[in-house]
């Protein structure tokens, strides 16, 4: 046995330098790609020089979800009673930027509060190591050792070059996700170097630190690149008529006035408050909320492109404002926990040896782990969801 673990140890050794070598043989051919793309040959030698690829991105990349989530319970967690209470508090601490962004861009500021909020927990992780990372050693070990998008991670690795270049930042303060998305509206540099806004004016564009450059950066997106148009809102919540899920094609735009035609009304009682605008009827799940959507909502889906994503950041948004929950409860849904609910959650968790890293009212990672476990130990399924109905079982003897 000790021989056959010598054996493994050499051969992993072995291995480690064999990428190794290669990796720095990369390092030598890459760099006449990046100066002749811009890059100073200075600043090539100093970042690139010594650097240590971040190989634990390719098991972050290759590993699927641990627990797979409903649409109602993807909504519920990121629409939490935390984020949408301290949504209220920026909201209030930084109006003067909101307003002057919504005037300059457009953009409506509960918009990119939800963004803001589903991004970065208003900033409050950008730089927390159990979910960021040096992004330019992962992203120099994806353009190395991953084929199917190499061109685009080496483009990636290139602008985060061409930022360093310009003085914007050092390579220690460039800290994100495994694949390079960074500060509190989690830019990639692509969108960095060639969205980003020096709006609080001290002469360098930074996701970091204030969040006005990350706000108007991303508002400039939107507006630029999602085609966010100014004064319409994203869609609503409705209540159809009988029959009318048939017109659920998800493509076919019709104006307000138009689908008030045909019998459909506001959720909340209200008027349409723009007849002319163009929307489509959205059914997310069979027996769920229904919704007029729009050209903004388009927006929000450009800037991560998955359907919940985009609900999730516009409901959080107006919690935000003050709008209610969805008049139509989702199939199998239940309300959101208060933040002392999770509190309780991660208490009774703890003293049965579940642990969740702290009594703090969120669902992080750590939580979501011990609530797995839980739901495992007892025979629910571990969906890792922190619900009323865990809650409930815990609450059991």
């Amino acid at each position: 046995m000790a021989g056959a673990l010598a054996l493994a140890g050499t051969l992993a050794s072995g291995t480690a330098f064999a990428q190794s070598a290669a990796f720095q043989k990369w390092v030598a051919r890459f760099r006449d790609q990046a100066v002749a793309r811009g890059v100073s040959e200075a600043t090539y030698d100093r970042v690139m020089g010594n650097i240590k690829p971040d190989t634990a991105v390719y098991e972050l990349q290759r590993r699927q979800p641990e627990f797979t989530e409903e649409t109602w319970q993807y909504i519920n967690r990121r629409c939490s009673d935390w984020r949408v209470t301290t949504g209220k508090q920026r909201a209030k601490e930084h109006a003067s930027l909101l307003a002057r962004l919504e005037r300059d861009y457009g953009v409506d500021r509960y918009a990119l509060l939800g963004l803001w909020g589903m991004e970065s927990s208003f900033g409050d992780v950008i730089d927390n190591p159990k979910y960021m990372r040096p992004v330019i050693p992962a992203l120099a070990a994806l353009a190395f050792g991953e084929p199917r998008r190499r061109k685009y991670w080496e483009a990636e690795l290139i602008n985060a070059l061409k930022i360093v270049d310009r003085g914007w930042a050092q390579p220690s303060e460039m800290i994100g996700s495994w694949a390079g998305a960074m500060g509190h509206t989690q830019w990639m540099p692509e969108v960095w170097l060639r969205i980003g806004v020096d709006y609080d004016g001290d002469g360098r564009i930074n996701p970091f630190g204030k969040p006005d450059d990350a706000l108007a950066g991303t508002a400039r997106y939107l507006v630029e690149r999602g085609k966010w148009q100014r004064g319409q809102g994203w869609g609503c919540e409705v209540k159809v008529p009988s029959g009318g899920q048939r017109m659920a094609d998800n493509r076919t735009m019709r104006s307000y006035a138009t689908w008030h035609g045909h019998g459909f009304r506001r959720a909340d009682g209200e008027a349409f408050r723009r007849p002319d605008d163009q929307v489509k009827l959205w059914i997310p799940v069979a027996g769920g909320p229904a919704f007029l959507v729009g050209q903004n909502f388009r927006a929000v889906y450009s800037y991560n492109p998955s359907v919940n994503y985009a609900l999730a950041l516009v409901h959080l948004g107006d919690l935000i404002r003050g709008n209610g929950d969805f008049r139509q409860q989702f199939p199998g849904g239940e309300r959101i926990p208060t933040i002392d609910e999770i509190k309780e959650i991660q208490t009774r968790l703890n003293a049965r040896g579940f642990k969740t890293d702290g009594i703090d009212g969120r669902t992080g990672s750590d939580t979501v782990r011990a609530i797995g476990a839980f739901q495992k130990s007892v025979g629910m399924k571990p969906d890792g969801y922190a619900g009323l109905e865990v809650l409930a079982r815990l609450r059991q003897r």
